[in-house]
């Protein structure tokens, strides 16, 4: 049913478009077509050096979208596959995320039960060869294109695994993989039902429900925690068979509403709920966005449940998908969707651009006051804010380094040679002494990492000598240039906790995959704390849908 609606949604996208185009302007859309034509055509023939026509023409198209939006985005045939997967979840293949590292191409994460896994393929195992054809120097699309194919058959993989001599050869066959976006789901004491939600794929609805039956009738929970935390949208179509799980039969769930009123839409509950009574609490922060922030949004503005953690990221825009030409699709921006309370989250204004290109942030000035169900104030223009805000830790510059280099990745693999089996993610803790092996690991790799500090102190130099205050002030800069002078052994002390947790989470993710990498993260979790908090304390959890007096 939803691919017939896309279908005559296009269709219909078709006739607006052209019905909206003046003659004017259908006509200078054709003579500054003919035109880019011909030169482009001048430009292959007569430039001094050769211009490879369909590359060029790729980084124009690429460049011309980016002045419009993120969202918007011409996807090629070849790159076609790929993109439907990030829509539907699924895909022929093994089951396991690869990665290019120099010549080598490495599996970086198996998915529990997945072929890859039940194989016993790990984290950090090189890839040498699949079905004979050797890898070498080849990166990890190469490979991924090798790795997938239909479903049921075989495949023959030769690989070298850290710690090991000889390599190993591993028999598997391919699989129909469809990746389960509820990550993991437990009762928690107090009768919690907890559930993370990684994406909205077209699968995410019968997951949930699946999810959500099991905590309601075998392990009797009384409240339920949807965690949306980096969830970065998906699929809005299992977003709102989500939704409809919880809320009413009739109610407004969502509007829609773009360049032509033929192209509104409203959703609501279309189907009777599963349950409107359970008390709820999503988890939120500000990598949370589009589906997450409408599934959030809406629970908020029906007064369904509660928000906790951080405020999202604020993206309001609608894209659809359009067939062009050699297989290829262009995703664009064609709306932009409103929630029940009439509010539109989004927060950047694309549309408004400074001298510079940069897309400029709504103020809060310009935003407006909309109301809850139950009369309470909530904002547009600037993503979900929390009833309960509950700020993460800061990450500091380091650690992104430290996770784009894959420091932490590299160095568990090598401490897995010498520690073949852990404690449960339930009772593990970072042996003593590993964090010196990791400390002395990075100083290994001659690690570097961009410091803001470091720029904006040279940024500050450069200005001082400009306007001419470098004379007068230079003993001042240079001993604050002393003071933040670039100290390895320093900053990995200084951030201590922050890095041990995150090389523990690596750890448990090689060890226990992705779910054991959850387990562990909770254990200490103050966003999650504070959800079992307010729904443990039913007064408490009533007075959050209060109208505040006037």
């Amino acid at each position: 049913m939803k691919k017939i609606l896309l279908v005559n949604i296009f269709a219909l996208l078709s006739v607006v478009a052209s019905a909206q185009l003046t003659e004017k302007e259908q006509f200078d859309i054709a003579k500054n077509l003919d035109v880019y034509n011909a030169l482009f055509k001048e430009l292959t023939m007569f430039y001094v050096d050769s211009i490879p026509p369909e590359k060029t023409i790729e980084e124009n198209i690429y460049m011309m979208l980016k002045r419009l939006d993120p969202y918007t985005e011409y996807i090629p045939g070849k790159d076609l596959q790929n993109f439907m997967v990030q829509i539907t979840g699924e895909y022929g293949g093994i089951g396991s995320v690869i990665t290019s590292d120099s010549s080598k191409v490495i599996i970086s994460e198996p998915y529990a039960g997945m072929p890859a896994a039940e194989a016993g393929l790990q984290a950090g195992d090189i890839l040498l060869e699949i079905n004979g054809e050797s890898l070498a120097g080849k990166n990890s699309q190469f490979a991924s294109e090798r790795l997938k194919g239909q479903p049921n058959t075989p495949l023959k993989l030769k690989i070298q695994r850290p710690g090991e001599k000889k390599p190993r050869e591993i028999s598997l066959v391919r699989q129909r993989i469809e990746i389960n976006p509820v990550t993991y789901y437990t009762a928690l004491p107090g009768n919690i039902g907890y559930l993370y939600l990684s994406d909205f794929t077209t699968h995410s609805a019968k997951n949930v429900r699946a999810a959500v039956d099991d905590l309601r009738k075998n392990k009797a929970v009384k409240a339920l925690i949807i965690d949306v935390r980096d969830n970065g949208g998906g699929v809005v179509e299992d977003c709102l068979d989500i939704l409809n799980y919880f809320i009413p039969k009739g109610k407004l769930l969502l509007t829609m509403k773009g360049k032509s009123q033929r192209l509104d839409r409203v959703y609501r509950a279309s189907e009777a709920a599963v349950d409107t009574i359970i008390p709820i609490a999503v988890l939120v922060n500000g990598q949370s966005a589009s589906a997450s922030e409408i599934l959030a949004g809406a629970i908020q503005d029906l007064d369904r449940g509660i928000v906790v953690g951080e405020r999202t990221y604020g993206k309001g825009l609608v894209q659809s998908s359009r067939e062009l030409p050699y297989g290829g699709q262009l995703k664009l921006t064609t709306a932009k969707y409103y929630i029940p309370s009439g509010r539109c989250i989004q927060a950047i204004d694309y549309s408004n651009r400074s001298e510079n290109g940069y897309a400029a942030t709504i103020p809060d000035s310009l935003t407006s006051v909309f109301y809850t169900s139950k009369g309470r104030p909530v904002r547009d223009g600037g993503g979900v804010a929390p009833d309960y805000k509950v700020d993460e830790q800061d990450m500091p510059t380091m650690l992104y380094y430290l996770r784009a280099y894959n420091i932490f990745f590299d160095f568990v693999v090598q401490w897995r040679i010498k520690h073949p089996s852990i404690a449960a993610p339930e009772e593990f803790a970072l042996p003593e002494g590993t964090y010196d092996e990791f400390k002395d690991f990075v100083k290994s790799r001659n690690f570097n990492y961009d410091r803001q500090s470091e720029r904006a102190l040279k940024n500050l130099k450069d200005i001082m000598e400009f306007e001419g205050y470098m004379k007068s002030a230079s003993d001042e800069f240079k001993a604050l240039e002393n003071r933040l002078k670039p100290d390895l052994d320093n900053d990995l002390e200084a951030y201590r906790p922050q890095i041990s947790d995150l090389l523990a989470r690596e750890i448990m993710k090689q060890y226990y995959l992705a779910k054991g990498e959850m387990i562990y993260s909770l254990r200490e979790d103050a966003v999650l704390d504070k959800a079992i908090e307010i729904l443990s304390d039913k007064a408490k959890y009533e007075e959050t849908f209060v109208k505040p007096e006037d």
